[in-house]
């Protein structure tokens, strides 16, 4: 099995490599515009918009993996440009299903012959996506839907999964730092992702667990599972029909409140990203339905993540700062959270986001739109070097497609004052508030502290100076390796000369001139390491600092 896996890995990898040309050639261009030599040019919007609609062809064509790469590359404003999130947020998991038969092998491998498991099962998939389908059938009298496992679809994923490691480096040499930094991260991030998505067993936890939390809630119904007919390659749940929540003729011929009912899905998003900690991370159309009773369905839990205790408080706080229209708190926030860079310009940020607030609210801050602020953010973020936490990237994409959703249900739909209420009925505001005060009674506090210690430690400092008893301790910190570039050249340049020098003596007195060719030869290498030395590379130069540990730990300093 190893062996089948590692040969279809390089089979992959070539076949990969195959479809990317096209756009690696184009890239190698960016960087060398004769290939080989010559300088970089500038690549306009339109542009990469047309690579973007490339790149996407391409990832439907390799299948399975590459659509879901796709989907999680557009969760990541950090790694792509704005014009190539545009497209691949498009991009749908909806494949042709594979044959009864092959699936009808995994079903009964998981839980014996189907006729004898099923009251009755129709052979026909009511859906099919790039990594399972779903069929109906019923079971102890009632209507159930399965979910299948793609059958085949462990080796090919696996076989992928090496390829896009292999790739990682190659994609790294059109890259700047900041984001060759996130692709590191990117290949595990996005095997552990797709890894959880062929796990029916999780999916069927993370769909129990959440609706546990929503036991009590009336307004969104979750179908039930049943554990005794599922495993880790089928999941058997509850079959919930409804409408689809963006047919809005529909809704509106049942006579539905279609802003109650965006009402409705923002609070439930609200709750499971700030209180619960575990969300569904699907929220497109496909997944959401609408019950004869108005009551919203949600399907497909496949993609569920968590929310980590330290974001869950940050993105209060953002909130909290965008009703205030605090521009500095909004940056903070961003800062604290890890999805902008401590050494970004404040100044043009204030600008960005007093610009995006402007530009969606118009004269009432409480009127606008939170998906403008992401977006004039996310195209910001490509612009500077740092790492997106991939529970935020997908609380990010989130939040923008239930935004889109709930726009489409009411154009006017007012997400902010929403998201306002919400944190107002819940004490989030209040204690927000009452955080703030704390902090600035705790500095006042500190500065008042200061004013009687810092003088006396001022006239000791000065006493001591005056008795020429003072000492100082100067510890250079060499980040940029400043001091050893400038020890390097310094050699270079000595050798060099000395080379030099060498030739010309025994061309000129020795008339050694083989010799003397000999000499200057050697000296070529440290003329070019020394040339090179100078050269100033191109692109934006940083070192990431974007872990909790790294702002933890900051704090703590």
């Amino acid at each position: 099995m190893v062996t089948l896996v590692n040969l279809r890995s390089y089979w992959r990898f070539f076949v990969v490599i195959r479809q990317f040309s096209p756009l690696i050639v184009a890239y190698w261009r960016d960087r060398k515009r004769f290939l080989l030599f010559g300088g970089s040019r500038e690549v306009d919007a339109e542009t990469q918009r047309e690579r973007a609609a490339v790149l996407l062809e391409i990832l439907l064509t390799l299948g399975p993996t590459f659509i879901k790469l796709g989907q999680i590359l557009s969760t990541r404003p950090d790694i792509l440009p704005p014009a190539y999130i545009d497209v691949l947020e498009g991009l749908q998991d909806d494949v042709p299903p594979a044959p009864w038969e092959e699936s009808q092998v995994v079903l009964e491998d998981e839980l014996g012959p189907v006729d004898e498991t099923f009251d009755d099962f129709d052979r026909d998939p009511i859906s099919g996506a790039s990594l399972g389908q779903v069929y109906t059938a019923r079971y102890e009298g009632n209507e159930v839907a399965v979910k299948v496992r793609r059958p085949g679809i462990e080796s090919l994923v696996e076989a992928d999964l090496r390829t896009i490691r292999w790739s990682i480096p190659l994609v790294k040499r059109f890259t700047g730092t900041g984001r060759a930094f996130s692709l590191e991260n990117l290949a595990d991030e996005f095997a552990k992702t797709i890894r959880e998505e062929m796990d029916y067993k999780r999916e069927r936890e993370m769909l129990e667990e959440i609706r546990g939390n929503f036991a009590g809630n009336d307004r969104i119904r979750i179908p039930t599972a049943y554990e005794e007919v599922s495993g880790p390659r089928v999941l058997t749940m509850e079959y919930v029909p409804g409408v689809k929540i963006n047919r809005l003729d529909e809704l509106d011929a049942a006579g539905f409140d279609r802003t109650a009912i965006a009402e409705t899905l923002q609070e439930v998003y609200l709750q499971m990203i700030i209180d619960d900690g575990v969300f569904h991370a699907d929220p497109h159309p496909g997944n959401l339905a609408v019950d004869d009773d108005g009551t919203v369905i949600f399907y497909d839990f496949g993609m569920a993540g968590r929310v980590d205790p330290f974001i869950q408080e940050k993105i209060i706080e953002f909130y909290v700062a965008v009703a205030r229209q605090d521009i500095d708190d909004i940056l903070d926030t961003l800062i604290a959270m890890g999805t902008l860079s401590p050494e970004a310009d404040r100044e043009v940020m204030g600008n960005v986001m007093e610009l995006a607030i402007a530009d969606a609210s118009g004269e009432d801050i409480e009127q606008y739109q939170v998906n403008q602020i992401i977006e004039q953010v996310e195209s910001t973020i490509y612009e500077f070097p740092l790492r997106l936490p991939p529970d935020l990237a997908l609380v990010l994409r989130v939040a923008t497609v239930v935004e889109g959703v709930c726009v489409t249900l009411d154009p006017e739909f007012d997400f902010i004052s929403t998201a306002t209420e919400y944190l107002r009925d819940e004490g989030y505001y209040e204690q927000t508030a009452r955080d703030l005060a704390e902090d600035a009674g705790r500095q006042v506090q500190r500065t008042t502290e200061a004013l009687f210690t810092v003088p006396p430690k001022a006239d000791d400092f000065l006493e001591r100076a005056n008795r020429g008893d003072l000492h100082v301790d100067v510890t250079i910190e060499d980040d940029s390796n400043v001091l050893d570039k400038l020890a390097m050249r310094i050699a270079y340049s000595v050798l060099l000369a000395v080379g030099v020098l060498s030739a010309t003596i025994l061309y000129s007195f020795a008339d050694a001139w083989r010799l003397a060719g000999v000499v200057l030869l050697l000296a070529v290498p440290l003329a070019i390491a020394l040339y090179r030395s100078f050269r100033k590379k191109r692109g934006l130069r940083a070192t990431p600092q974007f872990t909790r540990q790294g702002m933890k730990k900051r704090r703590d300093e």
